[in-house]
C-alpha cells in the first residue's frame, strides 16, 4: 500500500478509531505498563519522539506518567492527530506537545529527543531496506543512549505457528467486538500490505540501523515489542 493510500485509510478511520478498536485495550494497556519500566530512566524533562502517534493513546498514558517530559506527535494523517491533540487538550498537557503531519523526513534531523515510541508502525515497510532506512530516520533524531520503543506484528508466516496464531488472533479480534468489517480489513492487510517477518528478523533489522541490540519485552499473540538504545555515530 503506498503513503497516500495509507494516509486516506487512517483519515476515514480517525473519527472511531478508538472505539473500533476499544475491545482490544487489554492488550495496549499492558504494552503501556510494561512501558514505564522501559523509559524509567530518561530524564525528568525528557522529549518524546512518538512516531505514528495515532490518535495520541500512549502519549495521554506517558504524559499521566511524567509530568514533566515534551512530546513531538508525528504521524501523516491529520485527521488521528486533530483527534490526537483534542486528547492532549482534554488532558491537560497540550502546553507540552507539538504536532507534525507528515513524515520523519519531515523533522529536523538532529539529535533532540531521549526517547521515542513507534508503535505498529514499521510492518508497513514491506521492503526491508525501506524499513531499516525507517529506523535510521528516528535514530539520528535520538540522543545518544535515547531509547526507542517499538512493537510491531511479527512471526513466521510459513510456520504451523504463525497459522496457529492468526486464527487466535482473529478470534480476539472477534471476541472483543471489533467489527468484522475491520477483521477482514486487517486480514487482507496482513497478506497483501504488511510485512510481518520473525521476530529476531525485526529485531536485526532494527540493530543494523544503529541502535544496540533490541530486547523484547513484550508479546501478545501476533504483537511483538522490543527496546534498544541508540548506538554510536549514526549511519548515513
Amino acid at each position: 500500500m503506498r503513503n497516500e493510500e495509507l494516509k486516506a485509510l487512517f483519515d476515514q478511520q480517525a473519527a472511531n478509531y478508538d472505539d473500533q478498536w476499544a475491545g482490544m485495550a487489554p492488550i495496549r494497556d499492558c504494552l503501556y505498563l510494561l512501558l514505564d519500566a522501559v523509559f524509567s530512566d530518561l530524564p525528568d524533562d525528557a522529549h518524546i519522539l512518538c512516531v505514528g502517534a495515532g490518535t495520541g493513546m500512549e502519549m495521554a498514558y506517558l504524559a499521566e506518567r511524567f509530568p514533566n517530559w515534551q512530546f513531538t506527535a508525528l504521524d501523516p494523517s491529520g485527521a488521528m492527530l486533530e483527534v490526537c491533540r483534542l486528547r492532549a487538550q482534554q488532558g491537560g498537557f497540550l502546553a507540552r506537545c507539538s504536532f507534525h503531519e507528515g513524515y520523519l523526513e519531515g523533522l529536523p534531523s538532529e539529535p533532540n529527543y531521549d526517547g521515542a515510541t513507534c508503535f505498529m508502525v514499521s510492518h508497513f515497510f514491506t521492503d526491508p531496506a525501506v524499513r531499516t532506512a525507517f529506523f535510521q530516520q528516528i535514530a539520528r533524531r535520538l540522543k545518544s543512549g535515547g531509547v526507542l520503543a517499538n512493537a510491531d506484528l511479527a512471526s513466521d508466516t510459513q510456520s504451523q505457528a504463525y497459522q496457529a496464531l492468526l486464527r487466535n488472533w482473529l478470534k480476539l479480534m472477534s471476541s472483543s467486538d471489533v467489527p468484522q468489517e475491520a477483521i477482514d480489513r486487517a486480514l487482507a492487510a496482513y497478506a497483501r500490505d504488511v510485512a510481518i517477518l520473525p521476530a529476531q528478523q525485526v529485531a536485526d533489522l532494527i540493530e543494523s540501523a544503529g541502535y544496540e541490540a533490541p530486547v523484547q519485552f513484550f508479546q501478545a499473540g501476533l504483537m511483538h515489542a522490543w527496546f534498544c538504545t541508540r548506538s554510536g555515530p549514526q549511519k548515513d
